[in-house]
């Protein structure tokens, strides 16, 4: 394999000599350099593939299980909520801290030490004597969430633009998990051998990943950056995040101004101040405030999150309701109605996900971005429209397979690699991925209130269609790098 080039800095000539071609934003970065060849390219792809899915599927596979662990462990439902909501705010914290700190000790190195943390904690999960120790092997799977973010650096610094699209788009749908069958594997393992056996088999996947890893990836590892992690910043943005989402949470149940809601966002904006501050007077932030507030950062971050908070919350919160409701719903069986409304776009989105990065590569990346936006808002507009026709409200979810799952998730995760800032290209990954589990928190607080009647279900999809409007005008406020 070639000698590795040195990334361009402020001292390396190859950043500012006068003969050398303008880079295109769209294909390359300055952290984008050397391409693999075609055979070490497949087994790079097929080793991030078991590492997402290592961490996808402690979501998709542990739903079907939730009840048998309430059950096992004598706990309330309410309790069992900690299962999910401790996993998923795990993984944001991680996801913004580790990221960013992948930058001074290397791509494959934190990934391998993510993949050792969810191998850790889900034998803790299969395990555990009792719930607190279960809950607390929940956190450490979470805290690999940041496993995303790393295959879409990875991929970005190791494959040639032309499959760089398509390879994102793969990785993305792996987000997925497998199409609903992991789900319906998860209530068959349940069933026989109880919730255990899901996490010894996600245990195994993730001991195969390691492997894979430490044999494919730490042997290629690129040069880290110079400097030091911002741990002031990362921790006081991790706690501004820890109290926004529970003023998401408090305030979709309480309402968003009362008195409890409103002293946890106070305490998040306060966090956010102070951590402003603080990225002023460190010479390595984990994230400068200039890019933050371009339009390169800004209108991505905003992008994914009101796109969870709507398109996300139409498929997997506010059609599912409908489905099953008897009274003014389609009264479908649970089963049916994930068979129906959940599984289609699921599967679709195995498919389109890899082709919308091979068109976002020829036709340009926003382009594939925005006509998605525009294409769900207009499904969720007809679903709006003839949600009393169980056929054509099937059809356009379907639909937002394509435009949702394939075309909008997609490019977001890959945008956030690309427009990175190209002295910290961890910061804007980590800090995107945090507002998948922001926006899908806050898109169901928006409308949970309103669903339970005809008018109350019309209601909820007329405001996600508003939160979807915003996200397409955040889209076209988006702006590529020309000087990446």
């Amino acid at each position: 394999m070639s000698a590795r080039k040195a990334p361009a800095t402020a001292g390396n000539p190859q950043q500012s000599d006068p003969k050398r071609p303008s880079p295109d934003p769209t294909t390359n970065h300055p952290h984008r350099g050397t391409t693999l060849q075609p055979g070490t390219q497949l087994g790079l792809l097929v080793t991030l593939v078991i590492a997402v899915l290592s961490y996808q599927l402690n979501t998709t596979m542990v739903t079907p299980a939730l009840p048998d662990i309430g059950r096992s462990f004598t706990v309330s439902e309410g309790t069992l909520a900690l299962v999910s909501s401790l996993f998923f705010l795990a993984g944001a914290v991680a996801g913004i801290l580790l990221t960013r700190w992948s930058d001074f000790i290397g791509r494959a190195r934190m990934l391998l030490a993510v993949l050792v943390i969810l191998l850790v904690g889900t034998l803790i999960c299969a395990l555990a004597p009792n719930f607190p120790i279960f809950v607390a092997g929940r956190v450490l799977q979470g805290i690999s969430g940041a496993v995303f973010q790393l295959a879409y650096m990875i991929l970005s610094e190791s494959v040639s633009p032309a499959v760089l699209g398509t390879m994102l788009g793969i990785i993305s749908a792996a987000n997925g998990g497998v199409g609903g069958l992991d789900g319906w594997l998860g209530g068959i393992l349940t069933d026989r051998f109880g919730f255990q056996a899901i996490f010894f088999v996600i245990a195994g996947l993730a001991a195969v990943a390691i492997f894979l890893t430490v044999r494919l990836l730490t042997t290629q590892e690129r040069p880290a950056a110079s400097g030091k992690m911002d741990w002031w910043g990362g921790g006081l943005l991790s706690l501004s995040l820890i109290f926004l989402t529970y003023y998401v949470t408090i305030g979709g149940v309480r309402g968003w101004f009362a008195p409890a809601s409103l002293s946890l966002f106070a305490v998040a904006a306060l966090f956010f101040f102070v951590f402003c501050m603080v990225e002023h007077r460190v010479s390595s932030p984990l994230f400068a405030l200039r890019h933050l507030a371009s339009r390169h950062c800004w209108p991505l971050i905003a992008v994914t999150l009101l796109s969870l908070a709507s398109v996300f919350t139409v498929i997997n919160f506010t059609v599912a309701l409908f489905a099953q409701n008897s009274d003014v719903g389609y009264g479908l069986e649970a089963g049916r109605a994930a068979l129906l409304y959940l599984t289609p776009p699921a599967l679709i989105g195995l498919v389109a996900a890899p082709l919308s990065g091979w068109l976002a590569g020829k036709i340009g990346w926003l382009t594939v971005l925005r006509t998605g936006l525009f294409l769900s808002l207009c499904a969720i507009g007809g679903i709006w429209i003839f949600l009393d026709h169980q056929r054509v409200v099937f059809t356009l979810i379907a639909l937002l397979g394509i435009t949702y799952n394939g075309m909008i998730l997609t490019t977001v995760n890959g945008l956030g690699v690309i427009l990175a800032p190209p002295e910290a290209p961890g910061s804007l990954p980590g800090l995107n991925g945090a507002a998948f589990g922001v926006g899908a928190s806050l898109g169901i607080g928006l409308v949970a209130p309103l669903v339970g009647t005809w008018d109350g279900y019309r209601g909820a999809l007329a405001v996600s269609a508003g939160v979807a409007a915003l996200a397409l005008l955040c889209a076209w406020v988006l702006k590529m790098r020309t000087d990446s």
